[in-house]
């Protein structure tokens, strides 16, 4: 463990391992410098292997260091800090007061969370754990959002109570997010469904049935997957024959 648990030991061991030929290709591979898609965002060039090791080694930094890694304007010094946070929430030793203090601080800085990577690798642990047994309207308020990251926030946030078994949500939240503009939400979208439909085929199925011929082609295609091949095939064709999905209001 490094002597010195702050933001500033982090970045400078971050900035070692960058590189020019990686910040180009990250560049490219995240959206960046339009919109929503995180313009301002500065790539070192960090592989992933690299800076989940970091995230090891610093996985005990306070919070406050943390949310110094969240200002930052490095994309991968705020995957860093929300990286710490998702392997803190991780943790059954956890306390429930830390859980709060996690939380909170995700919703604090939320404006900082500006890519799908950022949002994939956190949300579930830091959101959706802390939510596991409290109310959850906070996620539909998210799910409206005009923000596109905040709306993914929404739906991948049930990544966790899918994994304990409740889908509810997460057909609620796919159920309001049908209508997207946004590519990105309906990945999450078409994802989320299919781990719910890993717990539940039937319940899967009944939705496909009443939305499969209207929702976004890439979400259908994503919830699909883990279906049978007579199945995709069936819900397909249902999505051939019908007219044009309906845009939502965003």
């Amino acid at each position: 463990m490094p002597s010195q648990l702050t933001a500033a030991e982090f970045i400078k061991r971050l900035k070692s391992l960058g590189s020019e030929e990686e910040s180009r290709q990250h560049q490219r591979y995240f959206k960046t410098g339009t919109g929503e898609y995180s313009e301002g965002d500065i790539f070192l060039g960090v592989r992933m292997g690299p800076l989940f090791d970091l995230v090891k080694e610093f996985g005990e930094m306070p919070l406050i260091e943390v949310e110094k890694l969240l200002e930052s304007p490095l994309h991968e010094a705020r995957a860093g800090g929300l990286g710490i946070m998702d392997k803190q929430g991780r943790r059954k030793k956890t306390s429930d007061s830390r859980r709060k203090e996690l939380y909170d601080l995700f919703m604090k800085r939320i404006d900082r969370i500006n890519n799908w990577d950022l949002v994939d690798g956190s949300c579930a642990y830091v959101v959706g754990r802390y939510l596991f047994d409290k109310p959850r309207n906070v996620l539909y308020k998210l799910a409206r959002s005009k923000n596109v990251w905040e709306r993914r926030i929404a739906i991948v946030s049930t990544g966790y109570f899918i994994k304990h078994g409740e889908t509810e949500d997460t057909y609620k939240i796919a159920e309001m997010l049908l209508g997207d503009r946004e590519d990105l939400i309906h990945k999450a979208t078409g994802w989320l469904l299919r781990a719910a439909g890993d717990k539940d085929r039937d319940k899967l199925c009944t939705f496909l049935t009443r939305y499969g011929a209207t929702m976004p082609r890439t979400a259908l295609r994503y919830s699909l997957e883990h279906l049978d091949k007579e199945q995709r095939d069936h819900y397909m064709q249902l999505k051939k024959t019908s007219q044009p999905s309906v845009r939502s209001r965003q």
